[in-house]
């Protein structure tokens, strides 16, 4: 076994770190609609989405770490050093979007602070890898809308039972039990697409191969869960969009389709909340704009463009101070 420096250990810790705060970042957007409509208690959500992220990141991770960790910077020139200024500058901002319960993009923190630290140490960055990237942030959201929209408006056709009582059980109709199943993969897509932000840089530095970077950040991910979630899990679920149970499925359902299309098949990372108010915008037009609460939608909006401006100066910030306490780039 290859013996760590001090350097590769910090990163182990700051990697780890973020890993946590991106599983508690997330609970909302997963997991808060099923509990706001009831079908979930505050525990089972929250034990349910840690079991189904963790095995995301563990099984389906694997395209997505492997293009992030070596794509979007001259991944030979990342040091132990730079990386974990990377994902230090990630932690900080992401935990402080958490305790000020602001739902913005971890991954396009992560993003801009990787390229702030690029910047700031004279790594090569890869923009035409990058602008991939945007195009596929931009056209995510977009995708959300369309199917939030259609399938609001096929749930919504008579005869469709989804409110139709079921004898016997905890959940009281077949729309309860399909939001709890939309919100199931909603966070197995979470840990599939997010695991990236935090232990893609693992890949990079060679501390470990794709397969154990996903596993390692799946169980960290799943630790924020349980641990500090709860504090967000009603942060989206219906402050948006005035959602009856259909429109809550179809947004949850949308998120979680884009989110593993983008992830599974063309290897990219995504913004979780994002997919979901795009769902959840879909949801609103399919029933009438009176449905969706614009101040809200404004204010989230504001925290998106806020996320990768901070992560681009707090990178440039991070690698500047280390610099000049003398270590290497």
């Amino acid at each position: 076994m290859v013996a760590l420096s001090v350097a590769d250990w910090i990163l182990v810790v700051a990697a780890l770190a973020f890993s946590w705060s991106i599983g508690a970042h997330y609970t909302g957007a997963c997991m808060g609609m099923a509990h706001a409509a009831g079908a979930v208690t505050r525990r089972e959500a929250l034990v349910w989405m840690a079991v189904l992220t963790a095995a995301g990141a563990a099984i389906a991770s694997g395209k997505v770490v492997g293009n992030i960790g070596l794509d979007l910077v001259g991944a030979s020139e990342l040091s132990a050093v730079s990386a974990a200024a990377v994902v230090a500058t990630a932690f900080a901002l992401t935990t402080a979007y958490n305790y000020l319960k602001v739902p913005t993009s971890t991954i396009q923190i992560f993003v801009f602070s990787l390229i702030g630290v690029a910047l700031g140490a004279g790594i090569p960055v890869h923009w035409a890898h990058v602008e991939g990237l945007v195009e596929i942030w931009v056209a995510a959201p977009l995708a959300a809308v369309g199917l939030g929209y259609l399938l609001t408006r096929l749930l919504s056709l008579r005869g469709t039972g989804m409110e139709r009582p079921v004898a016997g059980s905890r959940w009281s109709s077949p729309a309860v039990a399909l939001l709890v199943a939309m919100a199931l993969a909603a966070s197995f897509a979470m840990g599939a697409n997010d695991v990236a932000n935090a232990t893609a840089v693992f890949v990079s530095t060679r501390l470990t191969d794709i397969l154990l970077a996903g596993v390692i950040g799946g169980v960290a991910l799943a630790v924020g869960v349980v641990s500090w979630g709860g504090r967000l899990l009603s942060a989206v679920s219906f402050d948006i969009v005035r959602l009856d149970r259909r429109m809550a499925i179809a947004a949850q359902a949308a998120q979680a389709t884009v989110i593993l299309v983008a992830v599974v098949l063309v290897g990219a990372f995504t913004s979780m909340n994002q997919a979901l108010v795009g769902g959840m915008a879909g949801a609103g037009l399919a029933r009438g704009q009176r449905t969706i609460h614009w101040p809200t939608l404004r204010g989230i909006l504001i925290g998106w463009a806020v996320g990768p401006a901070s992560g681009l100066l707090g990178g440039l910030a991070c690698i500047d101070a280390l610099i000049r306490l003398g270590l290497p780039r």
